[in-house]
């Protein structure tokens, strides 16, 4: 009779502590941050200055316009949930830099971005120069760090004249892979960020005359996954 209840008692604890275990690991198994661990949300902007404009107001670009040799252009972005953020140049001559970070060992130390960022800094806008033809921006943003892509952009960076134009089209095309890999995560929101009482991006009038980039941005919003091209028409003055 002792040896029955002793199994009895067993058997209730083996029962139990599998419950406990079974609890534990569908917490464990949630993503960091429950149900929104996987959302993106930031404030982007792109601007530029065209040349030819008399009082000089920057005006929002929006994926595919014609710039000019002399006109400048600046970018805005202040993270509103951890993400990584990468800006990518492709010049006319197909040769790629690194806008942003300006070193990936920005990262390093946990991770994100944030606040405001300018790119470039400052006061600074970037010029574009006397080479035209088609140039390229590439934004990505992800809520996972894109280590094949820094991996082929430190490459790019330290080879030679010879191999750089191979790894340029190995970093592009890793980009379109990025792409098809994260096509269910396409979906996205836009809207304009309110300042000063008045709505800025989307496809309204800024009323207010400022050259702060900061204040044409718009709010973005997706899941796991954001990237999207601005093609130059780059055109001489």
């Amino acid at each position: 009779m002792l040896f029955c209840r002793r199994f009895f008692y067993l058997s209730i604890f083996v029962i139990l502590c599998l419950g406990l275990f079974g609890q534990n690991k569908s917490i464990c198994a949630e993503p960091a941050g429950g149900k929104n661990g996987n959302k993106i949300v930031f404030q982007w902007a792109f601007c530029a200055l065209r040349k030819a404009d008399a009082d000089q107001k920057p005006s929002v670009i929006r994926r595919n316009t014609a710039l000019k040799s002399g006109d400048q252009i600046k970018f805005f972005i202040k993270p509103q949930s951890p993400c990584y953020l990468y800006l990518i140049y492709q010049s006319s001559q197909r040769q790629l830099s690194l806008l942003y970070p300006s070193r990936f060992k920005q990262l390093d130390a946990g991770g994100t971005v944030s606040g405001k960022q300018y790119i470039p800094d400052g006061n600074q806008w970037f010029e574009l120069d006397e080479h035209t033809g088609q140039e390229k921006f590439y934004l990505l943003v992800s809520i996972q760090r894109l280590v094949d892509l820094e991996t082929l952009v430190n490459q790019y960076e330290s080879a030679d004249k010879t191999k750089k134009s191979s790894l340029g089209f190995k970093i592009t095309g890793e980009i379109r892979n990025l792409r098809k890999r994260h096509l269910k995560f396409k979906t996205y929101a836009e809207k304009p960020v309110t300042i000063t009482d008045n709505l800025r991006g989307g496809e309204q009038t800024v009323s207010v005359h400022t050259k702060d980039v900061a204040d044409y941005a718009v709010e973005i919003s997706t899941t796991t996954f954001f990237s999207r091209t601005y093609t130059i028409d780059h055109q001489q003055e």
